[in-house]
């Protein structure tokens, strides 16, 4: 596919759209994982991705302005997503959730029957929102619901810092993960910092995880950056280990 220039042929907007993903990687853990990696950005209204064959590979993230989506567009491009490099593009439609916010939604069929009156066809990028018809209506993007309270640690207080916290080193102790929160996707975030080396999930306490670094100085600069960071409704909380 011949490499497209964002700012010549598609002006910036508020979605992304992102292929070469990798197409083994099930729906739900695919838009968590996104979700997760863009939302640094700014605030994500929607991930769209769909497991109909002509959809595989592909996703679109949709934030609540375009300057979230142009830098998420600037950092996040070719990076390496399930051992593949993400090819990221503005979308050439708008969203529907877009449209309607202000006020330029157009019906489906009225769309369809503009475009077939034009002879416009797209062969390389698909319509979201055609994707999604036949949507449930109640449909309201992975990260909609409210997380239940086992995840919410003494309804809504910040996680209890060990009173003698542990003194600089290599290992970091992640606390207030959502319980579905998987070592890819943690690795996913901290990837983005250098000398990451393994990331443990602790299966007996959902909701905490180790991510290990090369050494001191890598792995603080990586607590420093994603402190508080959210994953769904589930602010991190980053401390060093205990050795």
């Amino acid at each position: 596919m011949a490499e497209i220039s964002q700012d010549e042929e598609i002006p910036p907007n508020m979605t992304l759209y992102i292929n070469n993903l990798n197409e083994k990687i099930k729906i739900d853990q695919l838009k968590k994982s996104l979700h997760a990696v863009f939302s640094q950005f700014g605030k994500i209204l929607d991930v769209l991705a769909f497991k109909t064959l002509k959809h595989k590979g592909q996703a679109w993230v949709i934030f609540e302005d375009a300057n979230s989506a142009t830098n998420a567009l600037r950092r996040m491009q070719g990076f390496p997503f399930y051992d593949k490099e993400m090819r990221i593009q503005y979308a050439k439609t708008k969203s529907d959730i877009i449209a309607k916010a202000d006020g330029t939604f157009v019906p489906r069929e009225k769309r369809k029957r503009h475009d077939e009156k034009g002879g416009k066809k797209r062969k390389e990028q698909l319509d979201p929102n055609q994707a999604a018809a036949g949507l449930n209506p109640s449909y309201a993007g992975a990260y909609g619901a409210t997380p239940p309270l086992s995840q919410i640690p003494y309804l809504g207080a910040r996680p209890i810092v060990p009173e003698a916290p542990a003194p600089p080193n290599n290992i970091l102790f992640v606390q207030n993960l959502p319980h579905d929160a998987t070592a890819m996707m943690l690795q996913m975030l901290f990837n983005q910092y250098p000398g990451l080396k393994d990331v443990r999930m602790v299966e007996a306490k959902p909701g905490i995880a180790f991510v290990e670094y090369e050494n001191e100085m890598q792995s603080t600069v990586a607590m420093q950056a994603l402190q508080g960071f959210k994953i769904q409704q589930n602010q991190m909380l980053i401390t060093y280990a205990k050795k």
